[in-house]
């Protein structure tokens, strides 16, 4: 009995190892796990062209026209001539300018006069015929003999055909003409547009109001009725009227291609536009004209800006 019991004890020990073995057995491994990607598709690259770059237009030497403008108001306040300007833009009507209308204030071509200049023009020189040596008696022959009437008869020799039997070379007819060509004579060119001006009080008087960029573009000087007003400095005048408001009769004197001076409420003018100008000249009469006093108000202008006349006239 009791051998019976130790067996029955032997197998049921043996069958916990069995369990207990088969539950440490090493799993089999698991199949790899394989992620799948995902299918794309093709993107197609568009390549933009690039934007075609517009040139903005060149404003330049221009001004838009605002509300109460008129073309002499225009003119003054850019230096210019009120007649260049009419001519710039091919006003048929210069009275007929409307709001936000672009007018050119500047020569075309961004010259002083409007015209192109020209390195050939300024350096014109004078252009003399070329002197033959073997016909004019002024020119030595080939060898350069001095001047003699016998050398002149013998060099003026001809054959039966008439061809001239004394060779020219070259280098005579270049000696010949460095002797008897005049100096060449280069064209005088015209400085007035770059000349400083010589500035004179136009009228004598106390001064009743000073330069102030924002109130007052010049000077206001007191005087009598009919009293003379003289040119500030050389020029010629380049509007002579009444077009203008706020300034009554006015004188405009253009001195070089920057300088400018007005004057303003004339009783009366004694100039043109286009007269040319010497400085001290009568060109008007002190007077009243669009103003509550008699008085010359008085400006210059440096590229049709107002500047302090006090900077530019001489000490009283």
């Amino acid at each position: 009995m009791k051998k019976i019991q130790q067996f029955l004890q032997i197998i049921v020990t043996a069958t916990v190892l069995a369990g207990l073995s088969a539950c440490t057995t090493t799993l089999p491994n698991r199949a790899p796990v394989v992620e799948r990607g995902v299918e794309q598709t093709p993107v197609e690259t568009v390549v933009t062209p690039p934007k075609p770059i517009v040139k903005a237009p060149d404003t330049r030497g221009t001004y838009v026209v605002k509300k109460g403008d008129t073309l002499y108001r225009i003119a003054l306040d850019h230096g210019q001539s009120y007649s260049d300007i009419v001519t710039w833009n091919g006003l048929k009507n210069p009275n007929d300018i409307k709001v936000d209308q672009v007018l050119r204030v500047a020569p075309p071509d961004g010259s002083a006069n409007g015209t192109q200049a020209s390195g050939i023009a300024s350096n014109a020189v004078e252009v003399r015929p070329l002197i033959n040596p073997a016909t004019n008696k002024n020119g030595p022959r080939a060898d350069k003999k001095p001047y003699s009437e016998a050398n002149l008869a013998e060099l003026q020799k001809t054959d039966a055909n008439g061809v001239t039997s004394a060779a020219v070379s070259a280098p005579a007819v270049a000696a010949a003409v460095k002797e008897t060509t005049p100096p060449v004579k280069i064209a005088e060119q015209t400085t007035s547009e770059s000349e400083p001006v010589e500035w004179m009080w136009p009228v004598e008087g106390k001064v009743l109001a000073t330069f102030d960029d924002a109130k007052n573009k010049g000077l206001d000087i007191a005087g009598k009725m009919g009293q003379d007003i003289l040119a500030a400095g050389a020029g010629k005048v380049m509007y002579a009227g009444s077009g203008i408001r706020g300034y009554g009769n006015l004188v405009i004197i253009k001195h070089n291609s920057n300088l400018l001076s007005a004057y303003a409420h004339n009783k009366t003018i004694s100039v043109k536009e286009g007269q040319s100008i010497t400085k001290g000249q009568k060109i008007a009469e002190m007077g009243n004209s669009d103003s509550d006093a008699v008085k010359l108000h008085f400006e210059i202008r440096l590229q049709g800006k107002p500047v302090d006349p006090a900077k530019y006239l001489p000490g009283r």
